[in-house]
């Protein structure tokens, strides 16, 4: 596979990092030679300077064979158009491209990107598929890592085995007999460094990361199983009103959450634009890191503090401090991944790398077959990914005691007809079923061979 990537920012940077790992051929374009010079000297691709959306540049990168343009540049104009030229000039198959602008997003102007408009296959927008994920976690807040998968049907969550879980150093295949009506699997557990898939002989350790799913009527009883009594979060402090916050502002107003938000911005002209947006919420101009703003934000009476802003500094300390002042809990935004493991173990309690999210989303137009969802964890080391299983799937046919699947992967549950069902032995799949998959990086092609389209499905 060929992919030309225009942007050699955080995202691009990203991108191209796990491509190549996947032994895809990269090409990168960005206007800032130094970008290109970092992104050239530590990573196996072809940088060039100049223009993602020119079709001279886009010649050089090779857009005549290329599969793919994921153009994810600061700018939305360049972004469509480098789609629009890879299309009209060099019939580049699959087109991504990264909007920020919530007016081209506006559902009314949908038909904007088509194929007889501008043929856009994916338009991403980082900062709403960020948002999605706060709220996500703002629901769960004992989870990790969170994703909804077969319409929202399946829940996929990673969640922390403390000191007082009940079910430690219980064989995995007694919760089986133990609770027959739980529809959930442990499909993988990280242990210190090691990400591994669990055999029904292992159990549970303290300490342990467990990445289960779950019918999502059943999560909460999942949550309880484990150890964990969700406190109702009533109460929330954003630190940033960038696009991510005022995003999660307004969308916890829609929604109706019944939670009590209050923003805290830097920027007075910003402040002052997002109040005009905001109905219900208020917003505090000052800096997150200044103590008297936390308390008149009333951190210590706070649930949940959660630092959106653009500089993983003021993250890491606004929330930090604000857990000093006696808010229960935090969650930051953290593009690098040493800022996750160093404040771990001090006084941060979840993290959200925006990369991450953005690249999961991307891979799903990467990965091969009839792929839905694809969200990457533990920076790389595996993907949770849901396919539709077609008539000629070599997941069909059989029992899945007689499948022969990879060692590194696990069947976590299937979705067939309103009805979610947790695989065991003599279960067969069939055509049509959502199938919800934990695989390390070395079985992911496996993977995409059992959703495969065969020519004899048409």
């Amino acid at each position: 596979m060929r992919v030309i990537i225009c942007g050699a920012g955080q995202v691009g940077y990203g991108i191209a990092e796990r491509l190549v790992a996947e032994q895809v051929d990269v090409t990168v374009i960005d206007q800032n030679p130094e970008l290109i010079d970092i992104i050239h000297d530590t990573l196996d691709v072809r940088g060039l300077v100049g223009h993602g959306s020119h079709p001279d540049m886009l010649t050089a990168a090779g857009a005549a064979e290329a599969d793919m343009i994921i153009a994810v540049t600061l700018y939305d104009e360049i972004n469509m158009i480098a789609c629009q030229v890879a299309h009209s000039l060099f019939n580049v198959p699959t087109k991504i491209a990264r909007v920020r602008s919530q007016s081209y997003l506006d559902l009314r102007y949908q038909p904007l990107f088509s194929r007889d408009n501008l043929p856009i296959d994916m338009v991403i927008s980082p900062e709403i598929e960020v948002g999605e994920m706060v709220l996500r976690r703002i629901a769960k807040p004992g989870a990790l890592d969170i994703l909804v998968a077969a319409d929202g049907n399946i829940t996929v969550f990673a969640i922390e085995c403390l000191d007082n879980c009940p079910v430690l150093n219980t064989p995995l295949r007694q919760l089986t007999s133990l609770f027959p009506d739980l529809l959930v699997t442990v499909v993988g557990i990280k242990r210190g460094q090691q990400l591994f898939i669990p055999n029904a002989n292992d159990a549970l350790q303290a300490g342990d990361i467990a990445y289960i799913t779950a019918a999502t009527s059943q999560v909460h009883r999942t949550f309880i199983l484990f150890g964990y009594e969700e406190p109702d979060t009533k109460r929330i402090i954003i630190a940033g009103g960038g696009n991510i916050g005022l995003y999660v502002a307004r969308a916890i107003e829609k929604r109706d959450y019944r939670v009590n938000v209050k923003i805290i911005e830097s920027n007075r002209k910003r402040a002052l634009f997002i109040t005009d947006y905001l109905e219900q919420t208020p917003v505090l101009h000052g800096s997150a890191l200044d103590q008297a703003i936390l308390q008149e934000a009333l951190a210590e009476d706070t649930d949940l503090m959660i630092a959106l802003t653009n500089q993983e500094q003021v993250n890491v300390l606004s929330a930090m401090m604000a857990k000093r002042l006696g808010c229960k809990a935090n969650m930051i935004l953290v593009n690098n991944p040493l800022y996750e493991e160093f404040t771990k173990t001090n006084g941060v309690d979840a993290h959200i790398n925006p990369r991450n999210v953005v690249v999961s989303k991307i891979l799903q137009q990467v990965r091969r077959g009839r792929i839905r969802v694809v969200h990457s964890i533990a920076h790389g080391q595996a993907e949770i990914i849901e396919g539709q299983a077609l008539e000629t799937s070599l997941l069909v046919g059989k029992p899945v005691s007689e499948l022969r699947l990879h060692e590194k992967l696990r069947l976590g549950s299937i979705y067939r007809n309103g009805e979610i069902i947790r695989p065991v032995g003599a279960t067969c799949i069939q055509p049509g079923d959502s199938v919800v998959i934990f695989a390390l990086i070395e079985a992911v092609h496996d993977v995409e061979q059992m959703f495969r389209v065969s020519l004899d499905f048409f």
